[in-house]
């Protein structure tokens, strides 16, 4: 039987400047450079509470979306757009912000728990958890505590750059899982990442 086909791919993140180069934000960026590099142009989608574009990857077609309700409210708006268009759980892949990895690393994982993280929890609330994930690793403060303000403040330049070179793999495997699916780069992705990991 053939892997469904990813047709929206979803960035977590909280709408603002202010929030706008925060550790949370970082699925915002991952969806933010797809929609640069095909030349897709965000608008305003009110009935789905967020910014949808429509992008041409690799002669694929897939939507990208990005919640403009808070972090904590961005099931909604996933709820409603998969709605609108049939696109069923196993055909979406929603991309965050990991605190549970370290900075430089990105998993793919398919279905599972939200780890703690209120967009995962609100989606998984509104549609169930069996949708694909890109955990993007922006490390972790080191008190549980502390995780709320770590994650709403800029990573240092030296965790920034490992982030970014993370993303950067991610986006270049991205027409193979159009094409493909995400069973198949997942275990690509996580080989190249394999150097980055620490001892």
């Amino acid at each position: 039987m053939a892997e469904p086909q990813i047709r929206l791919i979803v960035g977590l993140g909280n709408p603002g400047a202010e929030y706008a180069r925060t550790r949370h934000n970082a699925g915002f960026w991952f969806v933010d450079e797809l929609a640069a590099g095909a030349k897709a142009n965000w608008k305003r989608e009110t009935r789905f509470q967020s910014a949808m574009a429509r992008a041409s990857i690799a002669g694929q077609e897939v939507w990208l979306l990005k919640p403009q309700t808070m972090m904590n409210g961005s099931g909604a708006a996933v709820g409603a757009a998969t709605r609108f268009y049939q696109i069923a759980p196993d055909e979406l892949l929603v991309v965050h912000d990991e605190i549970d990895l370290p900075a430089g690393v990105a998993r793919l994982k398919h279905d599972g728990g939200h780890g703690g993280h209120n967009g995962l929890r609100d989606v998984i609330a509104n549609i169930g958890a069996n949708f694909w994930r890109l955990r993007l690793g922006v490390g972790h403060p080191g008190n549980k505590g502390e995780v709320i303000d770590y994650v709403l403040k800029r990573a240092g330049s030296g965790d920034q750059e490992l982030i970014d070179a993370a993303l950067q793999r991610s986006l270049q495997l991205v027409p193979e899982l159009l094409r493909s699916g995400a069973q198949k780069v997942m275990n690509q992705l996580h080989r190249r990442d394999e150097p980055d990991l620490p001892p």
